[in-house]
C-alpha cells in the first residue's frame, strides 16, 4: 500500500464558504502533520447572488480568500506545496459568470461540480425527502446530463465527486448514464476528483464508486485526490486506501498547477511522513 508522502490533497475548503471550520493555516498544518506533500485549496466559488448563496463565498470575499491562501503559501514555503484553486459549480445559465470569475486570477486547479438538479440541492441533508418524490433512474439520467454539460463546457480541469447523488444511500439503479459520461470525460481530456468524503457520508463509499474507478481507468481518465475537507482533521482522509484503489485497477493520480496537469503525483521532493489520518 502506498504511503501518502507523495500526494497532495486537492479538494478542501475554508470558513469563507459558510459551512467549514478552521483557518487555512490549520489545514496546511494538518497536511504537514499527515505527511502529505502539499494541498490545493478549492473553496466553493462565488456564483450569481441568486444561486446557493448560503453555501459559498460571496464575490466580495474572493480576494480575501486569495490573500489568506497566499499568506499560507508564504508561511509554509519550503515545507509544503500550497496551491490555490476553486470548486466552481456547473448550473445552466451561469457559465458566463463562471468564465469571467476564472479569468480574474491565475488559479492552479478548478473543479467543476454539480450540486443542483434544477432548484433542488440534492446533496443538502435538509432536502433528502425529495428523493422519495423522484424516479431514481430519471434522477441519475438528469444528473449525468448536467455533468456531461460541465465536461463539455471547457471551464474545468476535473469533475467533482462524480456519483454524488448516492450520498445518502440512493444508488444509481442503472449505470449506463455514468458510463456515457465517462466516455465524454475521456474525449475532452478531463480528470476526476477521487473524493474520499464519501467514506464519511451515509453511503460509506468514496466518489466515484469502485466500478466507476475501474471504468474510468480503462478509459485513461486520471484522478486527483481530494478529501473535500471542511475541517482540518479531515485533510488527507484515507488517502492510502484511495491510492491503492486507483492503482490496483491501473489508474493514475495527477495534480494541477497553473491549470496544467502534472502527470506525477509527486510533490516538491518533500520528506516522507506518517500514514494518513484515520
Amino acid at each position: 500500500m502506498s504511503t501518502v508522502s507523495r500526494f497532495l490533497d486537492s479538494h478542501l475548503h475554508t470558513p469563507l464558504c459558510g459551512h467549514a471550520s478552521g483557518e487555512p493555516r490549520e489545514y496546511a498544518q494538518a497536511a504537514l502533520d499527515a505527511g502529505l506533500a502539499g494541498l490545493c485549496f478549492t473553496d466553493h466559488s462565488p456564483m450569481p447572488r441568486w444561486y446557493d448563496a448560503p453555501w459559498r463565498m460571496r464575490i466580495e470575499q474572493l480576494w480575501q480568500y486569495v490573500e489568506k491562501v497566499q499568506d499560507v503559501q508564504a508561511e509554509f514555503a519550503g515545507r509544503l506545496d500550497v496551491r490555490l484553486g476553486l470548486e466552481a459549480d456547473f448550473h445552466p445559465g451561469t457559465e458566463r459568470f463562471v468564465e469571467r470569475l476564472l479569468g480574474v486570477h491565475e488559479w492552479d486547479y478548478v473543479i467543476g461540480s454539480v450540486h443542483y438538479i434544477g432548484a433542488w440541492g440534492f446533496d443538502n441533508p435538509e432536502f433528502t425527502d425529495e428523493y422519495g418524490e423522484r424516479d431514481l433512474g430519471g434522477l441519475y439520467r438528469d444528473y449525468y446530463t448536467l455533468v456531461e454539460g460541465a465536461a463539455r463546457s471547457g471551464l474545468f480541469d476535473a469533475l467533482g465527486h462524480l456519483d454524488l447523488p448516492k450520498k445518502f444511500g440512493h444508488r444509481d439503479p442503472d449505470g449506463a448514464a455514468a458510463l456515457r459520461t465517462l466516455d465524454t470525460v475521456a474525449a475532452v481530456g478531463l480528470a476526476l476528483d477521487f473524493n474520499t468524503a464519501g467514506w464519511r457520508k451515509p453511503v460509506a463509499e468514496a466518489y466515484p464508486a469502485p466500478q466507476l474507478v475501474r471504468a474510468a481507468a480503462e478509459r485513461g481518465i486520471p484522478f486527483v485526490l481530494g478529501s473535500d475537507a471542511h475541517k482540518p482533521g479531515e485533510v488527507g482522509y484515507r488517502f492510502a486506501e484511495a491510492a491503492a484503489q486507483i492503482e490496483n485497477v491501473g489508474g493514475r493520480i495527477v495534480t494541477y498547477a497553473g491549470r496544467v496537469r502534472q502527470e506525477s503525483a509527486q510533490g516538491d521532493a518533500l520528506t516522507a511522513g506518517p500514514q494518513d489520518p484515520a
